[in-house]
């Protein structure tokens, strides 16, 4: 379905040396806030004490953050869970108090407040286990990885692999970068999220990388800048339709999910437009660096055998 139409080539390629300073430049700014600023890691990472209290009508979340910063806890996490009337606070770990000692500190605080509030759980997550998430977590990217290169060399070529996981990584890491200069919270959630736009922009890849392709089997006189310019105009419409559409749902998300969804959603909304940055101005200006042919693609055509002036 085309509800696009373009009558003549974008000449994207055209702009890849200025997409290449574009690319390099918030590359090396995001790597430099992850390794100067470092990342606001919450509890699941880092170990701490996670409440869930009830009230008799809908809380007042900004309420409960005063009570919680005049208990010099201006850090903790606090929103609602499932209903209104629920509230998941999330605490990081004190020296001075163990998590029994510190859930009932505030549980007083908040009655103090408002005495019908009421303690439903209490989880203490320790460093160690949070240690380990941060690990595993770095593990799943590594071979999430690795399986994108993988497939995409089986599928391709690898110098679409090579391609690919450029233009994936490239995300990747704007998106931490966005998250260690704000210091936004990076939890379970976001690093999900982090996951998903790995899969979502492969997925754009992969389809750029089919019409190049194709191309190259119908536009024989054609360089590979005018087969890649091409490629990419052609799927313009599909891009528009598929990302309009998943940018709507994600922006949604963003603006009425509450505290739970927001920095899951805002992931996904950093990571959707540099993924589509990424797979038509990374990606493609990789491929024509690495000079991709059309040889690399396409097995030569087997020429006929002749046996004793008879062809075979």
């Amino acid at each position: 379905m085309e509800l696009f139409r373009f009558n003549r080539d974008i000449p994207f390629m055209s702009w890849r040396k200025t997409g290449a300073v574009i690319s390099i430049a918030t590359f090396i700014l995001s790597v430099f806030f992850i390794s100067t600023k470092g990342l606001n890691l919450g509890v699941d990472f880092t170990g701490g004490t996670v409440l869930e209290v009830g009230y008799s009508q809908a809380a007042d979340l900004q309420k409960i953050r005063s009570v919680l910063a005049e208990l010099e806890m201006p850090d903790a996490s606090v929103q609602n869970f499932g209903t209104s009337r629920d509230v998941l606070i999330r605490l990081p770990i004190r020296a001075e108090l163990s998590s029994a000692q510190l859930s009932e500190t505030v549980l007083a605080a908040l009655k103090q407040a408002d005495s019908t509030v009421e303690m439903r759980r209490v989880e203490f997550v320790g460093p160690q286990v949070g240690q380990e998430l941060l690990e595993n977590g770095a593990l799943a990217l590594l071979f999430v990885s690795l399986g994108i290169v993988a497939y995409l060399a089986m599928r391709f070529e690898w110098k679409f692999g090579v391609a690919g996981i450029i233009a994936n990584l490239h995300d990747v890491v704007i998106i931490v970068g966005f998250f260690a200069f704000f210091q936004w919270e990076f939890s379970l959630t976001v690093l999900a999220a982090v996951l998903a736009i790995l899969g979502y922009s492969v997925n754009e890849s992969v389809v750029i990388f089919d019409r190049i392709r194709e191309n190259f089997r119908k536009q024989r006189k054609s360089n590979l800048v005018q087969v890649i310019d091409n490629a990419i105009t052609l799927t313009m419409s599909r891009t528009i339709i598929t990302h309009g559409s998943t940018q709507m749902v994600v922006i949604a998300m963003l603006l009425f999910g509450g505290e739970v969804l927001y920095y899951f959603a805002l992931a996904l909304t950093i990571g959707i437009l540099f993924g589509i940055y990424s797979s038509i101005m990374v990606g493609s200006s990789i491929l024509v660096l690495l000079g991709v042919k059309r040889e690399d693609l396409l097995k030569p055509e087997k020429k006929p055998l002749e046996k004793d002036g008879a062809v075979v």
